[in-house]
């Protein structure tokens, strides 16, 4: 953003000049054991004009963490004093910090566990360094909350949902879910009966035009669903429409209030 002033100097001819305003610059730490990985993406988003630190274990990275306050981590799973899952829990007692998980682990269960720890999206290896800077900078476009606190609290049944505390109750005990997933829930349940396509709400919850496998929300309900659900096998409130997405139903025998 260029700012420009106008000024007098001896009373002659006005002098326009030119004040550059630098615009805040994103800060990401890169958490990977595996010196080739993590300086490649450290030479890569550097020249993406992001402030970047790095860091080969937990010990260094929590150190760095502290004094660097990032933006974003992109965090490997596998580290040589502790695991990512661990370390993405810890961060996110700290502050809100985005987790990018990076792993050579593909599997659904994996995701799950990041996912159910904070992590914000999950990339496997082997990955482009075109993808991973669309995976950053979508990350980096989104907020925190996206559930306006005028929201109003709903509740199905036994379920009580409140934007503004931003916790979820269940037969009147806490529920604990992370940011995204209460975002999720929150608006599949203010939207009942509506069907949402993947695109649809990672447009409308994740904030961002995603890059990448779109079954990241389907991992997200699943979690969601062991959470809320009597059975998540046989979900009474957030059903799969086929070949679409989802839609959030309130079962036939509760009662529904916001």
């Amino acid at each position: 953003m260029t700012i420009s002033v106008i000024t007098r100097p001896n009373h002659s001819h006005p002098v326009k000049r030119a004040f550059v305003v630098a615009m805040p610059t994103a800060k990401i730490l890169v958490v990977d054991d595996e010196p080739a990985i993590r300086n490649l993406i450290h030479r890569f988003l550097l020249k993406q004009n992001y402030e970047m630190e790095s860091a080969e274990d937990g010990k260094t990275a929590l150190h760095t963490f502290d004094k660097f306050k990032p933006d974003l981590v992109i965090l490997d799973v596998n580290l040589p004093d502790t695991t990512g899952y661990q370390l993405c829990q810890e961060m996110q007692k700290r502050t809100d910090v985005f987790v990018l998980m990076l792993t050579s682990r593909s599997g659904e269960d994996d995701k799950i566990r990041g996912f159910s720890l904070g992590a914000d999206d999950y990339i496997t290896k082997p990955f482009s360094l075109v993808e991973l800077g669309a995976r950053v900078g979508a990350l980096l476009k989104r907020q925190r909350a996206v559930v306006p606190p005028e929201q109003p609290t709903i509740t199905v049944g036994n379920l009580k949902i409140d934007p503004v505390r931003r916790e979820a109750v269940l037969n009147q005990e806490e529920v604990s879910l992370t940011a995204l997933e209460f975002d999720l829930l929150y608006f599949l349940a203010n939207n009942p009966g509506r069907v949402w396509r993947r695109d649809e709400l990672l447009h409308h919850v994740w904030n961002y035009d995603f890059v990448g496998d779109r079954r990241v929300v389907d991992v997200h309900i699943g979690v969601i669903r062991r959470k809320i659900e009597p059975d998540a096998s046989h979900p009474s409130m957030i059903h799969t429409v086929r070949g679409v997405g989802y839609k959030f139903e309130p079962p036939e025998n509760s009662e529904t209030s916001d």
